[in-house]
């Protein structure tokens, strides 16, 4: 028991170093490009790196972890990320930095795939839920306390990079600690096209669930990586802008647990409809009243605690939906809907600052968690309803 619990908080504790990690690249970047003078647009295309990365290498991410272990995918995963970070201040360059975020973002997604589904392998059935949780939680911590490192690119602008390269690689030698497993057979397939085959069947039972991610993702990268230009351009100083992005994150964080409980009790899809009507209407009260620092601080602290769950909530609801065999596949797809996401976010956030001007930056996010309320409430019934008839 004392080995199983070293095992969860070491693992918990990698995801939240690496959450830090993603947390300060974003806005950190995001500022130092907007201060070089890097257009709004070429800014957001670079922070789309770290989720190039990411679907580069899901459809190849399976086949290694049954091969070969948890703890080896880990290992490569935090060793990649780490060297990565330390590597930044060597050169600054456009298309340098997009090459180091995406081997991040090769790096974390090895991580997190092999921590979610090691995690989710050993933990009982009846603290699962809770488990998962603290999984999210512990990534929310780390991600909520990355934004704070913006301010040291005014003391120098390598130390923010140094001192994370630091605390990935610190974490990353715990990891020598744990004994090795393999997983389950059914974790994994035998070969590429079998993965694909795979993820047609889960698209089939659970299309609906894997759009919170999607969404989430999309509103993480985006406002993370294009909301710092916008700030600026409002008039907001660089620490104040931290503030903010934290504020939305330890929103998240508060209801992290607490929402994943009441969606134990009143059902996935009922809590997905709340939290998304909630979060619309406190980004349309954010873009109405983004001249009021007070206001804009508050309505940014209740989206988080509205949507900041959305990622791990859908999850939840895939495996309501997903046939156990499945499981795995819909978890790493879960994964790929989020970086398409966050893919996006970035880059259509960069456009719209750069050509809409008059209209407020927050009214993407109403118009996005709008569509997925309409999506859910339209269609997540029925498949809950397909997935109780197996």
């Amino acid at each position: 028991m004392m080995k199983e619990n070293l095992r969860f908080w070491i693992l918990v504790s990698i995801v939240a170093i690496s959450g830090f990690s993603q947390g300060m690249l974003l806005p950190l970047i995001a500022v130092i490009f907007e201060n070089s003078g890097v257009s709004s647009a070429l800014n957001g295309l670079n922070a789309t790196a770290l989720y190039i990365g990411i679907l580069l290498v899901s459809p190849f991410m399976e086949h290694p972890l049954r091969k070969y272990g948890y703890k080896p995918v880990i290992l490569f995963g935090g060793l990649l990320v780490s060297v990565s970070l330390i590597a930044f201040p060597l050169w600054q360059s456009f298309w340098f930095w997009f090459f180091l975020r995406l081997l991040i973002g090769i790096g974390d997604h090895a991580l997190h795939f092999a921590t979610q589904t090691w995690i989710t392998s050993f933990s009982p059935e009846e603290k699962r839920g809770r488990n998962v949780s603290l999984y999210g939680l512990f990534f929310g911590l780390g991600f909520a306390a990355g934004p704070l490192m913006t301010p040291l690119v005014e003391v120098n602008q390598a130390l923010p990079f140094i001192l994370s390269s630091a605390m990935c690689f610190t974490g990353w030698t715990f990891i020598f600690l744990l004994k090795n497993e393999l997983p389950d057979q059914q974790i994994s397939v035998n070969s590429f096209f079998e993965t694909f085959k795979r993820f047609s069947k889960a698209w089939k039972y659970a299309w609906v669930a894997f759009l919170p991610p999607l969404g989430y993702g999309f509103l993480e990268s985006s406002l993370n990586g294009s909301f710092p230009v916008y700030a600026l351009r409002l008039g907001i100083e660089v620490s104040s802008v931290s503030i903010l992005l934290a504020a939305f994150a330890v929103g998240g964080i508060i209801f992290q647990l607490p929402l994943g409980i009441l969606s134990d009790r009143y059902g996935r899809r009922n809590v997905l409809l709340a939290i998304l009507s909630s979060g619309f209407v406190f980004f349309t009260a954010a873009g109405l009243g983004e001249q009021s620092y007070l206001l804009l601080i508050t309505c940014l602290l209740l989206a988080g605690m509205a949507v900041g769950s959305t990622f791990s909530l859908g999850i939840s609801y895939m495996t309501d939906l997903m046939p156990k065999n499945l499981l795995p596949t819909g978890n790493l797809m879960c994964g790929i809907f989020f970086s398409i996401g966050s893919l996006a976010g970035p880059f259509v956030g960069g456009i719209f600052i750069q050509f809409f001007e008059g209209i407020s930056f927050f009214f993407i996010f109403s118009f996005m968690l709008a569509g997925l309320l309409a999506t859910i409430a339209l269609f997540g019934e029925k498949k809950l309803l397909q997935a109780k008839s197996m």
